[in-house]
């Protein structure tokens, strides 16, 4: 089964969207949208961003060789150009 946005109420009044797997398991959980119809429109804006979205790191964890030739296979890194420097030391050791 595919993957499927869930319209949830927020607990501060509103709605939230939530992605969840074919298992029902929440991939990710938006902010809150004042109103259903503004919900809708951001589950419009996410299908149009998602399928072509670029994986920006800005995470501390170590990033390495073998990380960015899986990610650059499926066309989704846009990188600082300081990973690239640091990719580029580390190969070369």
């Amino acid at each position: 089964m595919a993957g499927y946005f869930e319209l949830v109420d927020a607990p501060d009044d509103g709605y939230r969207i939530a992605l969840r797997d074919g298992d029902g398991d929440i991939l990710a959980m938006s902010t809150t949208f004042a109103t259903k119809q503004l919900a809708v429109r951001g589950i419009s804006t996410l299908r149009e961003i998602a399928g072509t979205a670029l994986i920006k790191d800005r995470s501390h964890g170590k990033w390495t060789p073998s990380l960015e030739r899986q990610v650059q296979r499926l066309h989704l890194l846009h990188q600082p150009a300081w990973r690239t420097h640091e990719l580029r030391k580390a190969a070369s050791r």
